[in-house]
């Protein structure tokens, strides 16, 4: 049994230690949902699957409380498959390994899945929990949050019976958010030539790794490295400076994590191989320097490897290279209304060049539906100009905050009387799940809370301890205190 089982609330952790042990990447949650299928089954708890795979459970009202409005509980089942290089894992087949290190719960060498974990297991216990007093209540376990907003996109209406919706997917506790940013993905393809590796020439791989990575909302203002951006910075001076030749690269996987890790193939005379080995160590020095506060386990060398057959040809290699160095990364502007708050975001994600095939993925964010279109075409005119073909799709609206909401109030009034201070009242740079469901659902209240989770999206995320114990019972108290209709 894991030690995680012995934390409190002791319901809460053990459906969370059940989650881990179930694989469940975006887009391959069948045993997740067959999870809470049964879950439900043995629970006595009405189950609906609908057709994209959504979970809905739905319970009555307790005794007494039969006049409240109905409360949605909601969460997201799939989680970010990300681990470290060097830590063999399957996100597909293997438990996630849990454990507890100085107050927060942490996984070895992996995501942990705490976004949305946690989330889900609290509205598991909620359901399950003999003691809990609640009005009608239901809760909508979606699928594909995370690389596509998947089930609550095809949410249809008509299927919610609830008045308000309370998401659990927020990373800071004590903060209750009532707004978010939405997204639009932007990619990027073309063919290249490719040319016989010509004669003369050593061949290197590329590393670029020990990069902190990190959310590509929650943590995009913390000034992290991207290492696609890193990776082809410095290609665009070795080019310069040794005629290197690109064969293969990768970098990134995936579009919603900031890019932790970069390789690369390449070709330099032979001539010249002390001279740029000695060009990689400077790099290395640099980035070191540059992002010693924020990455500071940063590595980049060269490994001598044999000669590839091919190299892109030296003109498509050209315009690739630019392009993806003057591609627009991090924070492009800060909000005037909501200080310290993201506005928008692009995250040069990930990007693959081999066989003949170049191809860029972006992420971009933005609480304000035209900054994020704007952003989307500056990213795609950058493409445009070397010739790409670019897509722009998997849109989905923001939520704008209503700060005259009543479950606010409810829950700003709640939480001062329980912990003796306000929450703060915030919204948030990445993409929460209330603004597309409310598309369907117009008359929904709705606010977002959670736990305090560090680094989702990484092998560094971790969720402080003592901040879910005040989660949940937060969360207990805001059913008992449910508005009444």
């Amino acid at each position: 049994m894991s030690e995680i089982r012995n934390l409190e609330p002791k319901l809460l952790w053990k459906y969370f230690d059940e989650i881990t042990q179930i694989p469940r990447p975006s887009k391959k949650e069948k045993k997740m949902i067959e999870y809470m299928k049964k879950f439900g089954a043995e629970h006595g708890i009405e189950t609906i699957v609908d057709e994209t795979g959504n979970v809905i459970f739905r319970k009555p009202a307790t005794k007494g409380m039969e006049n409240r409005k109905g409360i949605i509980l909601q969460g997201h089942i799939d989680m970010v498959p990300q681990k470290n290089s060097d830590k063999v894992f399957d996100f597909e087949k293997d438990p996630i390994e849990t454990c507890i290190d100085n107050g927060w719960v942490k996984a070895n060498g992996t995501t942990l899945g705490a976004d949305n974990g946690i989330g889900v297991a609290a509205a598991m216990a909620a359901f399950t929990d003999p003691n809990i007093k609640h009005g009608p209540i239901e809760a909508l376990f979606t699928v594909d949050e995370e690389t596509g907003m998947t089930g609550a996109n095809q949410l249809k209406p008509g299927i919610l019976k609830g008045d308000i919706l309370i998401n659990m997917d927020s990373e800071d506790e004590g903060e209750l958010y009532v707004g978010c940013a939405g997204g639009i993905d932007v990619s990027a393809t073309r063919d290249y030539k490719l040319d016989k590796t010509p004669a003369g020439v050593t061949a290197y791989n590329i590393t670029l790794k020990g990069l902190r990575g990190g959310h590509s909302g929650v943590d995009i203002n913390l000034g992290r490295a991207n290492a696609n951006k890193l990776m082809f910075r410095f290609c665009q001076q070795a080019e310069t400076d040794f005629a290197m030749q690109l064969s293969s690269y990768s970098g990134g996987d995936l579009r919603n994590a900031i890019p932790r890790e970069a390789f690369a193939t390449v070709v330099v005379p032979t001539i010249k191989k002390e001279q740029f080995e000695k060009f990689v160590a400077g790099y290395q020095a640099i980035y070191g320097s540059e992002f010693k506060e924020t990455d500071p386990d940063i590595k980049f060398f060269a490994t001598a490897c044999a000669l590839p057959e091919k190299v892109v040809n030296a003109g498509d290699q050209y315009r690739i290279i630019r392009a993806l160095f003057v591609c627009p990364n991090g924070v492009q502007r800060m909000s005037a209304s909501m200080p310290g708050l993201v506005e928008t975001s692009n995250n040069l994600a990930i990007v693959r060049i081999k066989d003949g095939k170049f191809e860029a993925h972006c992420l971009t964010r933005s609480s304000v539906d035209t900054a994020k279109e704007a952003t989307a075409w500056k990213i795609a005119a950058v493409f445009h100009l070397i010739d790409a073909k670019v897509e722009l799709s998997g849109s989905y609206p923001g939520w704008n905050p209503n700060m005259s909401s009543p479950i606010l109030k409810a829950m700003q009034d709640s939480y001062k009387g329980m912990f003796g201070n306000a929450p703060k009242i915030m919204a948030i740079h990445a993409g929460l799940e209330c603004g597309i469901i409310m598309g369907g659902y117009p008359h929904l209240d709705a606010i977002s809370f959670g736990p305090t989770i560090r680094h989702p999206h990484s092998p560094d995320e971790k969720v402080d301890i003592s901040t879910v114990q005040k989660f949940y019972k937060f969360l207990v108290e805001t059913l008992a205190n449910a508005p009444v209709k």
